[in-house]
């Protein structure tokens, strides 16, 4: 079984894996995170996204191999209890979370928006947000946390 280096919030690992696995189940159940979350494991509900290289990715649907080599981030290393992030700081100001499980996809998501598109309008960021699933139905108080941490980071 081949070995892959992975990169992950700022530390290295080695995961002997098949190449096709998904770097969920690598970041789960080989390197032990608890997050991101599995959610329709069809890319569709985001619950599963990491950064990869900057840039917001399903780890569902990537296969390890791909991942090897690239520098990932989980909402573990967005920021700190000393020093959040802004969307963790807008997030906790706005009392977004209910259950938590799809807080996962919705901060990363907008972490890669909002690390590209400076002062987004609404419409931006509801685009920008598009396909994320909440059950929960925090949508509007997600939308706010998202514009809060855009402004204090203009």
């Amino acid at each position: 079984m081949p070995r892959y280096t992975l990169r992950v919030d700022g530390r290295t690992h080695n995961v002997d894996a098949d190449a096709d696995m998904p770097l969920l189940y690598a970041l789960r159940d080989h390197i032990g995170l608890n997050n991101p979350h599995f959610g329709c494991g069809l890319s569709q509900c985001g619950a599963c996204t990491v950064h990869m290289d900057g840039k917001a990715i399903r780890s569902c649907s990537t296969p390890i191999g791909d991942a090897a080599g690239h520098e990932i981030v989980t909402l573990a290393g967005l920021g700190t209890e000393a020093k959040p992030h802004p969307l963790q700081k807008a997030y906790m100001e706005e009392q977004v979370v209910q259950c938590g499980y799809c807080i996962n996809g919705w901060m990363m998501t907008a972490a890669a928006f909002l690390a590209t598109k400076k002062k987004p309008t609404d419409a931006e960021i509801r685009e920008a947000l598009t396909g994320l699933k909440c059950r929960c139905g925090t949508h509007t108080a997600i939308l706010r946390a998202v514009k809060r941490a855009a402004d204090s980071m203009a």
